[in-house]
């Protein structure tokens, strides 16, 4: 588990996070990464390369390149085959001058359960990115769906939102309580910035649809992450279930001159 001490505004170091390992019907494996930004306030883009780069294999292997302010949780997979036995990988992140690491592999006491907490009978919520699309649920693995942008208009992104109470009652999380069911936003590669209208748009509770918009401040390709918490909260209060992460995949492109 990562320490939460406090940290500055700035200047501090991010910390890859392994989260752990699930099986997959196939016979392959995930394994889920997040991290741990320990500045308070400093967000940090870190391209792909000697400074952000997982080995062997990579240096790509599908990570975020913006990284939020303090603790995300299970922000993407990396799949290994069936025969991956006792290999490990390693994510290396350079921030601020820092180098942080951390080893990964389908390693003994490390199995979780992001699909359904046994304990609580408790699943993520879902997603679907249009009326009765694909359903979208626990930690992403590659892209979810990909939409296109011309600038300097907005994107709109719209989800539709929906999640089943936990089968058995369990004490509520810690601090505030949480709402049912919450949408949030944010960036997750791109060449340059994004702004959301609302990062944590409401969701309609008859139908569960969310919209916001998104503007990019430059053309290029993006990957955007939506995630959704049920009341368990931000990060299911460290048992790696019951959120759902997407990748959403958004090509920006310039619009004529003058438009």
């Amino acid at each position: 588990m990562l320490p939460l001490e406090p940290g500055a505004r700035s200047g501090q170091s991010v910390t890859p996070a392994f989260e752990g390992w699930y099986p997959n019907p196939d016979g392959s494996f995930d394994l889920l990464l997040g991290y741990y930004n320990r500045n308070q306030t400093e967000v940090l883009d870190i391209p792909v390369g000697p400074n952000n780069r997982i080995e062997p294999g990579g240096p790509d292997q599908g990570q975020p390149t913006h990284f939020l302010a303090r603790r995300q949780w299970g922000v993407f997979t990396v799949n290994v085959p069936k025969d991956f036995g006792n290999k490990r990988l390693t994510w290396t992140i350079v921030a601020n001058g820092q180098a942080m690491s951390v080893p990964m592999g389908v390693i003994k006491d490390y199995k979780v359960e992001p699909l359904e907490d046994a304990a609580m009978g408790n699943t993520p919520p879902v997603l679907r990115f249009q009326p009765g699309g694909p359903a979208h649920t626990g930690p992403p693995r590659g892209i979810t769906t990909s939409l296109s942008a011309t600038l300097p208009g907005p994107l709109t992104l719209t989800v539709w939102a929906t999640d089943k109470p936990a089968k058995r009652a369990g004490p509520p999380p810690p601090g505030p309580h949480a709402p049912d069911l919450a949408i949030v936003w944010s960036l997750f590669r791109g060449p340059g910035q994004v702004t959301f209208a609302n990062a944590g748009p409401d969701i309609d509770k008859a139908d569960g649809k969310a919209t916001t918009t998104a503007t990019f401040s430059a053309p290029g390709e993006y990957v955007l992450r939506a995630q959704a918490n049920d009341s368990s909260g931000d990060g299911g209060t460290g048992f790696q279930c019951c959120w759902t992460n997407a990748l959403i995949k958004v090509t920006v492109r310039q619009g004529p001159s003058g438009q």
